[in-house]
């Protein structure tokens, strides 16, 4: 066999050889993308699932002294004592405080740290990822951010307001529910840059940022009674001034 012969050989193997390899990690690419999607949507059905949970105990222990709390009619003398049963203002008082409590004890700090995380994260993110346009980068940017903020948020909500004069519940309670969603916020569209191709991955970023700004559109229609499509449009013009700026500053 001839020097070409062997060169072209060597040259198909290698060529059989790259093309295995690229296969490879497009199925990688695949299987990695599929399974963040899944990770999100169980993020945020997790997030729902357990403010609809919060919000039924919160109901029940708020009934519960409501119908201890009423005071039963002293029985006239020799007179037989006949149950008493709790009025109905009395429970529609009682869902009403709960409600209102629930929503500045978990709702509030909580909907403060989503948006937080899911907002302002968008500009040091994106900044770091267009400027270097690798995902490794972006990932340690995006995890940076997502911890701090959870922490100086939590402690920011916790320190802020001991509940006394607000009535807005333990500090602990909304300084916890605070730093978590702000957290998870922001590590819901930082997790996508794993993805070792950049466009991959910012395209991936793109559809759970969405997901996490209708996310907060919901909650706050849900329990802020705010209309859902003024709710969306408020939220959506808020991320999109926040990515455009993060852009901005990344391709400058």
């Amino acid at each position: 066999m001839s020097t070409e012969q062997n060169t072209a050989l060597v040259r198909h193997r290698s060529e059989g050889s790259h093309h295995r390899n690229m296969d490879a990690l497009d199925y990688l690419l695949a299987t990695t993308s599929v399974s963040l999607c899944r990770t999100g949507k169980a993020i945020i059905a997790w997030t729902i699932l357990a403010f609809q949970r919060a919000g039924r105990r919160m109901n029940r222990s708020w009934v519960s002294r409501a119908k201890m709390s009423v005071a039963r009619p002293v029985p006239v003398p020799g007179e037989a004592l006949s149950e008493n049963p709790v009025p109905a203002a009395a429970v529609g008082t009682a869902a009403t405080q709960q409600r209102r409590a629930f929503v500045l004890s978990v709702v509030q700090p909580g909907l403060a740290g989503l948006m937080d995380g899911s907002i302002s994260s968008l500009a040091p993110l994106f900044a770091a990822a267009f400027a270097t346009r690798n995902s490794h980068t972006a990932l340690l940017v995006g995890l940076a951010t997502a911890i701090g903020a959870g922490i100086s948020m939590a402690f920011s909500e916790g320190l802020s307001d001991d509940g006394k004069l607000s009535g807005r519940g333990s500090p602990w309670l909304r300084g916890a529910v605070c730093g978590l969603m702000t957290f998870v916020g922001a590590v819901g569209h930082t997790l996508p840059f794993l993805i070792p191709a950049f466009l991959t991955a910012a395209l991936v970023v793109g559809g759970v940022v969405i997901a996490e700004l209708l996310l907060i559109a919901w909650i706050r229609h849900r329990y802020m009674d705010t209309p859902l499509l003024a709710a969306t449009f408020q939220v959506v013009v808020g991320g999109v001034m926040v990515f455009g700026a993060g852009i901005l500053i990344g391709n400058s």
